[in-house]
């Protein structure tokens, strides 16, 4: 059963919209990303990021807005607080006063020993493919980030991503190139210069992070 979006989330996706009426054509993809990010989180599966130079950037900076709080405080299950507490008394306390709810957002360009090691010993070409290999599972989703589309080493990922059965999601340009092809779900900022792509990449990508948040976790 497809997820109902909270009236909230939709609040989030439409105060863009308003904002930035250029984006309007892609309120359904948007909505659908939501959906299926939402429930791979709840379902206990991941999130994996690759892209190139300033969509390398911008895979860090997804993450870092998943791992912790973003707009809401996301505190810890009061379980989880009171496991610490019995353990380890007012350290423990402390420990989950400061803790936050994340969600498993794996930034596939940081991995710098790795990905020399391979490139060096391999081929640069597949240095995310391998890491999509090496970390993926059924289920996980797969966010690769492409202004032109057609990064041949985002593109690889994605398709070794797909033959292991992972949910791609394609960020890119109005071009779109190989990456609008090869993923299952594509969001094309509506231009095609790489410096006002990556300016409409960073509203999307941050409308997703908190339209996420907001359905998975409570104020």
């Amino acid at each position: 059963m497809e997820r109902c979006l909270k009236p909230e989330t939709i609040e989030l996706v439409n105060a863009l919209l308003d904002r930035q009426n250029e984006l309007c054509g892609m309120e359904e993809s948007i909505h659908r990303c939501v959906r299926i990010l939402a429930d791979a989180f709840a379902g206990g599966n991941k999130l994996l990021l690759c892209g190139n130079g300033g969509s390398c950037a911008d895979c860090d900076h997804i993450a870092g807005e998943l791992l912790k709080g973003f707009l809401k405080k996301r505190p810890i299950p009061d379980t989880m607080k009171k496991e610490l507490e019995e353990r380890y008394g007012d350290e423990g306390l402390r420990i989950a006063a400061s803790l936050q709810c994340g969600l498993p957002a794996i930034s596939l360009c940081t991995h710098s020993a790795a990905i020399s090691a391979f490139a060096n010993d391999v081929d640069p070409e597949y240095v995310y493919a391998q890491q999509v290999l090496a970390y993926g599972k059924e289920g996980d989703i797969l966010l690769a980030i492409s202004t032109s589309g057609n990064a041949k080493n985002v593109n690889a990922a994605v398709k070794t991503a797909k033959a292991m059965g992972l949910l791609t999601i394609g960020l890119t340009g109005s071009i779109g190139g190989q990456l609008a092809r090869n993923a299952d779900l594509v969001l094309a900022a509506p231009c095609a210069e790489t410096n006002w792509i990556q300016e409409y990449h960073l509203m999307i990508y941050h409308l997703l992070c908190a339209a996420v948040e907001e359905e998975l976790f409570d104020s």
